[in-house]
Order: structure tokens, then sequence, then C-alpha cells
């Protein structure tokens, strides 16, 4: 089992091109089931690291393939590396 507080110091890392997403900054959470259904990763920044650059990037949980324990693995085709809406 993993705490939502562990999320934030794991790597989010793309299988398809090995890139890092960024930090998990929220989970979306089902009301009703409990379950979650989404991780929000917090926006590239730009300009010395001061100002967010865009989106934050919403990754479905049947996107995330797996725990491990330094980085969470998840599968996005380039298509998909879009910013969703939060």
């Amino acid at each position: 089992m993993i705490k939502a507080t562990q999320l934030e110091t794991k790597d989010i890392v793309n299988l398809v091109d090995g890139a890092k997403l960024g930090p998990v900054t929220d989970l979306h959470i089902d009301p009703e089931t409990g379950r979650v259904v989404a991780l929000v990763l917090q926006a590239p920044r730009r300009y010395l690291g001061l100002v967010r650059s865009g989106r934050d990037m919403v990754i479905p949980w049947e996107r995330v393939t797996k725990f491990g324990k330094d980085t969470v693995l998840v599968n996005l085709e380039p298509m998909d590396r879009g910013y969703y809406d939060v």
C-alpha cells in the first residue's frame, strides 16, 4: 500500500519515451466509490523555475502501470501527452 503523501516524492516516468513528467500535486477521487480516478501533475515551470507554463496534467488512473520505490510508471502515448483539463 502507498500513502498519498508519498506520491509527491516519487518521479512520474512515462514508459513510452522515458520522460519525467513532474511531481504529483493532487489526486482526483470519485466521491461515490472513494477510488482514485486520476493523478494531477504540476505544470512545468519556466522563467528561472518561478512561473508555471501551462495547465496541470491529469493522468487517468488506467494509465498508471506500476509503483516502484522511487518512481511511478505511466503509459502515455505521444498524443496523450497533451494537457488535460483539470
